[in-house]
């Protein structure tokens, strides 16, 4: 705590230095935006890990205390505090550049997640994965469809799609995080239980079909014109089907060749080229970029150390720098204060939160206890498929910048993300852990007091939820 406060307290005085040389000075546009760049950089790093680090010894996922970091940086609170101070730091260019830097953190964040999503899928664990992601993602959406259509005032965006508005509302509420809910198995020691190896196949699986439905809806709503969306969903599917039989074998051929000649260092490069290539092409067919890159990720090979390695090197400056710039921008677009005074607009934020818990408490739950998991265990099925943490903040933004929903809907979707988060850890401490290890000689199949499922184990080493 001692060092919290001292890193607290040397942020703010860096800010008052740099505040008092440059905000008073004579020096150049040019050199005064690089500069003023620089000090945002260096104090949204030092905040975001701050909290992080605060957060985290209160039993909370990092990044957590990133978010906030995030959002505190923003209207919330600096913003509030100290206008003048806010927009000098974070002026018009220096959030333009903050921006663009985040875009790439993002993009190689997406890459990294859909390296993470390709498992080894038994037949017999394809109907049991079924039936789990339906009752996780099909009773938020269908809730989330109603919560939309009771306030589209306050939550819609200029969007003319309304449809568009409802179905990206539900898909928003039904995503779970995969990285931050392999970070609090890892914490609470669930990872090689079956119930958390059942919860990751499941986020593995819930991502996929997210984005799936993401693009869908990103292509219904780009343009006004029936034909444009076909030939946009046309274009998708022939990327896709290109990205499997062509870029996949060409990608293993790659990393085998890297895998006999490990000295050349010629595959990082190759990844980031080939991430970057996929996110330009999906922008021009009028998506998001990061579907690329997630597209181009689950064509990675993940049997081989030489990518695990790459994965690792990526993930430190992406998690670490790249992506808490992400979490401001976010911030900045997210206001309390949009809530106002009135009442309805709380009661919209509470009845969300609290929707999107239960319908994922009863939803997986429900689906996991149809699966032969005892009570206990499909609750807390239920209380790990609840945690969306980035998931959410990347779909929430898309949805944000595309117009689908308003910035108090932006504000909504962001809080929600947070507070579910937040609660994932607490929730099952309450409902108890047990040691994963099974004894010396033993499966990692479900234990007999368990009566779970066979469930399909993922390859390689989840990403770190930092990020």
């Amino acid at each position: 705590m001692l060092k919290v406060v001292a890193g607290v307290v040397l942020l703010l005085g860096a800010v008052g230095l740099w505040w008092g040389r440059l905000g008073s000075g004579g020096s150049s546009t040019e050199v005064d935006t690089t500069a003023r760049f620089l000090l945002a950089v260096m104090v949204i790093i030092l905040l975001s890990h701050l909290l992080g680090a605060l957060l985290g010894r209160l039993g909370q996922p990092l990044v957590i205390g990133e978010i906030l970091g995030g959002l505190l940086l923003g209207p919330s609170l600096l913003g509030w505090l100290w206008p003048s101070g806010q927009s000098w730091l974070l002026s018009p260019d220096v959030v333009s550049a903050l921006n663009t830097v985040a875009q790439l953190g993002l993009i190689v964040f997406m890459f990294l997640l859909g390296c993470e999503l390709r498992m080894e899928s038994p037949k017999k664990a394809v109907g049991t994965l079924g039936v789990s992601v339906l009752g996780a993602m099909g009773l938020p959406f269908v809730a989330g469809l109603g919560l939309a259509a009771a306030a589209p005032d306050m939550l819609q965006g200029s969007s003319p799609h309304a449809v568009g508005y409802l179905c990206f509302f539900g898909l928003a509420l039904s995503v779970t995080a995969l990285p931050v809910l392999a970070r609090i198995l890892t914490d609470l020691r669930l990872d090689r239980t079956p119930i958390g190896q059942f919860a990751l196949a499941s986020a593995a699986v819930g991502d996929g079909i997210a984005w799936l439905a993401l693009t869908v809806i990103l292509a219904a709503t780009g343009s006004g014109a029936a034909s444009d969306m076909g030939s946009t969903i046309a274009l998708v599917v022939a990327l896709v089907v290109f990205t499997a039989l062509v870029v996949r074998p060409l990608l293993a051929t790659a990393v085998r060749r890297a895998e006999e000649r490990p000295g050349k260092g010629t595959l990082l490069p190759l990844l980031l080229v080939g991430a970057i290539s996929y996110a330009v092409l999906t922008h021009l067919l009028g998506l998001h970029a990061v579907i690329g890159a997630f597209l181009f990720g689950t064509a990675i090979p993940r049997d081989s150390k030489v990518t695990e390695r790459m994965n690792q090197q990526l993930q430190g400056f992406t998690l670490t720098v790249l992506l808490p710039l992400f979490f401001a921008g976010v911030g900045l677009n997210v206001s309390v204060g949009a809530l106002g005074r009135d009442p309805w607009h709380w009661l919209v934020l509470a009845a969300v939160i609290v929707v999107a818990t239960l319908t994922k408490l009863v939803g997986a739950g429900g689906a996991a206890r149809m699966m032969g998991y005892r009570p206990k265990e499909a609750l807390r099925f239920g209380t790990l498929m609840n945690c969306r943490g980035v998931t959410e903040l990347v779909v929430a933004g898309i949805g944000w910048q595309r117009h689908l929903i308003s910035t108090t809907g932006l504000t909504v979707l962001v809080l929600m993300a947070v507070g579910t988060t937040a609660m994932t850890g607490p929730m099952l401490k309450l409902l108890g852990t047990k040691p994963p290890e099974p004894p010396p000689g033993e499966s990692d199949g479900p234990p007999a007091d368990s009566d779970g499922p066979a469930v399909p184990a993922l390859q390689g080493a989840p990403l770190r939820a930092d990020g």
